[in-house]
């Protein structure tokens, strides 16, 4: 029988919004799935002066209100609150850790696991304050939140900080999007089934698209994403972690380092955006005022906290190139923004048209086969083909239709990506986490494009709430002869 895994989760800034909306669900969901040892304690650790009694009122009060109906145990919340234990910490302060210390003394046998949800400007801070109180042993692992810096070198500071007092074994830098079932299926999809290792590829494939669309705003957080915006924000993790997982060489095994190398081929083979074509395989842009879900909302310089002169872009789409002998030639573009229609994220793999059609079109058009990789909000997996319409019609008229390859739906509550990212910390399992280099390729690719933009005076472009984004977008991918994948 294998043995249990008995760990101190510690979550700091653990009355934060990730905590609170985030963090604490996906464990009292493995609490309940009996995913964790029956000895883990869960260690939340803030600033804010209350009682442990006040920590699991509030916890208690954003699970009912968040939870679906039925989901909400009241015994299985009972026994979490055992495991709950709350210690206030100024994380700033280093004398403050000794409340920490007096919790985790007598249990040195177990594996701590330090999640920071914190502002990354924290990370070093608390792994020094840490490590000076003893309270690092070599069982002991630590998660960092994005965004880790906001460029190259920024991000080579905070994780030289950690990597003082962490090995890079035991350092696990998070991207919440790989931890959803239907990215994580991307590696099933790819690598398990013939059908698709001999056609993925620039012989058979035209061009691949990636969007993570959002509906919502700043909301209330102007100040912190006007530092970042969308490049930074989401294209130099998430969308560039899709599109290895797309476009990576099969890895040896399922090894944290073998999928992670191969991985970083992909980053260090993307083509950089330099000169003109920042103009013409790039657009940024701003949201103005419009109607988004059916509500009239501002735009991005007129919310609460905004600068009427922020060039911060809300909206990236781009080419993307990758120089190697497999995808020589097969753009992928990337889209991304705040604001938009709909809320969705979703990968499409366009294959190529067939050489020669036999079949008249009929006024029907003969469209080219997709696979549509839906993420959220509904996960799904999509192959549309063409087929013959039935009936007794002259000639033979094709129309598109879908094979759904997802499995069948189920009563079961599908798992959060949080809950499979916090289950592969406790389980050591680093396969879905990014290393360091593979961070920092990611940061001169990026680089390159936001100093450009910079140097040559790139502003964003207006675009109305509640629509698909610039117009120009619209123009960089049909320049090519393609276009935008609508449902």
């Amino acid at each position: 029988m294998k043995k249990e895994i008995q760990s101190d989760i510690i979550i700091f800034g653990a009355s934060g919004d990730l905590a609170l909306r985030k963090l604490m669900p996906a464990l009292y969901h493995l609490l309940k799935g009996n995913h964790l040892g029956s000895e883990t304690r869960i260690i939340a650790v803030s600033r804010d002066n209350m009682t442990q009694e006040e920590y699991c009122n509030i916890i208690e009060q954003k699970f009912k209100a968040s939870f679906k109906e039925k989901v909400f145990d009241e015994q299985v919340f009972e026994v979490f609150k055992i495991r709950l234990h709350y210690v206030m910490v100024d994380l700033m302060q280093e004398e403050s850790y000794q409340s920490l210390a007096n919790l985790l003394k007598g249990h040195e046998e177990k594996e701590r696991i330090n999640y920071l949800s914190t502002a990354p400007s924290l990370f070093g801070t608390i792994c020094r304050f840490l490590d000076n109180a003893g309270l690092i042993l070599p069982t002991s692992r630590v998660v960092l939140e994005k965004p880790i810096g906001n460029d190259l070198k920024s991000s080579q500071v905070i994780n030289d900080e950690v990597s003082k007092h962490f090995s890079e074994s035991t350092i696990f830098r998070i991207d919440h999007y790989l931890g959803k079932d239907t990215v994580q299926n991307i590696l099933a999809l790819r690598f398990s089934n013939m059908l698709f290792a001999p056609i993925w590829n620039s012989l058979y494939i035209d061009h691949i698209q990636i969007t993570v669309a959002e509906t919502v705003g700043a909301e209330g957080r102007w100040s912190y994403y006007d530092n970042y915006g969308a490049m930074r924000d989401m294209v130099q993790n998430h969308l560039l972690q899709l599109l290895c997982l797309i476009t990576m060489e099969p890895p040896s095994s399922l090894n944290g380092d073998n999928v992670r190398d191969e991985k970083l081929k992909v980053i260090r083979s993307l083509r950089y955006i330099d000169g003109e074509n920042l103009r013409l395989k790039t657009v940024r842009g701003q949201y103005a005022s419009g109607v988004s879900d059916k509500k009239a909302v501002v735009g991005y310089l007129e919310e609460d906290g905004g600068n009427a002169n922020s060039l911060t872009e809300t909206f990236v789409a781009l080419r993307a190139d990758i120089d190697n002998w497999r995808w020589n030639g097969v753009p992928i573009y990337l889209r991304t923004g705040k604001r938009m229609r709909e809320k969705y994220s979703e990968i499409v793999i366009d294959f190529k048209d067939v050489p020669h059609s036999i079949f008249p079109k009929g006024g029907i058009c003969i469209d080219s086969n997709k696979l549509v990789i839906r993420l959220q909000p509904d996960e799904s997996i999509s192959l549309f083909i063409m087929n013959k319409i039935p009936g007794l019609n002259e000639g033979m008229r094709l129309q598109k239709v879908k094979l759904d390859l997802n499995v069948a739906a189920s009563t079961v509550r599908t798992p959060d990506a949080y809950e499979h990212l916090l289950l592969d910390v406790v389980r050591n399992n680093p396969t879905l986490f990014m290393r360091r280099d593979e961070v920092e390729a990611a940061w001169v690719w990026a680089d390159k494009i936001l100093d450009g933009w910079k140097n040559n005076g790139i502003t964003p472009k207006p675009y109305t709430s509640g629509t698909d984004g610039p117009s120009a977008s619209i123009a960089l991918i049909e320049r090519d002869g393609r276009s935008w994948y609508e449902k």
